[in-house]
């Protein structure tokens, strides 16, 4: 497992005409991105996994700087599955122009959690396009428990990249709640009650 912690040197020394399965997460991993990794391992040869918890999703600094990190964890696990690489950049080295922070959704996309979660797809959109521009992956694979998040980066950024998207079946504990790294914050009693967020994956 080759880590990089700069995309200009994982540009440079990975060979992406060799079939690259792309997983883009935030970290603090879960069964629902294994599941991920292991279906870009049974259908591309070389497999990659980002890391990386964007800021510019964030509607609020105190949500971003609380989102649970475990990147030994992470670790131990991605060299388990024996992914090929690891891209753990910095927010420098993904937003080093500030108009890249944001992409503007058209006012009929700004509905069910983007109605409350202004910027938040926005975010999530130019991080993605940024990690496109840079990754030439064949295959990205996404979870559908992120639905909207999935059918926007589908119609905002599926035509100006080669990158196929691949969207994945939601992962969920038996009491039908989704593996979520969000989720993690919770204490066992709101666990128990119901509490349980569908946006963060």
């Amino acid at each position: 497992m080759i880590i990089f912690k700069s995309i200009n040197k994982l540009k440079n020394q990975v060979n992406f005409k060799a079939n690259v399965g792309f997983v883009p997460t935030m970290g603090s991993l879960h069964k629902g991105h294994v599941s991920l990794i292991k279906l870009s391992k049974r259908k591309c040869h070389k497999t990659l996994v980002s890391i990386f918890v964007n800021p510019a999703q964030f509607n609020k600094k105190k949500d971003f700087k609380k989102y649970p990190k475990n990147i030994v964890n992470d670790l131990k696990i991605l060299k388990k599955l024996r992914v090929d690489y690891v891209l753990i950049p910095s927010i420098k080295d993904i937003y080093k122009n500030k108009k890249q922070m944001k992409i503007k959704l058209k006012n009929n996309d700004k509905i069910l959690c983007s109605k409350y979660r202004p910027g938040h797809f926005e975010g999530v959109l130019a991080v993605i396009s940024i990690f496109l521009k840079n990754i030439k992956a064949k295959f990205m694979f996404l979870g559908d428990k992120d639905f909207q998040q999935v059918h926007l980066i589908r119609k905002y950024l599926s035509n100006k990249f080669k990158t196929k998207i691949i969207s994945c079946k939601t992962i969920r504990f038996k009491n039908s709640f989704a593996y979520s790294s969000r989720n993690k914050l919770l204490t066992k009693k709101k666990y128990q009650k119901g509490y349980f967020n569908f946006n963060y994956s």
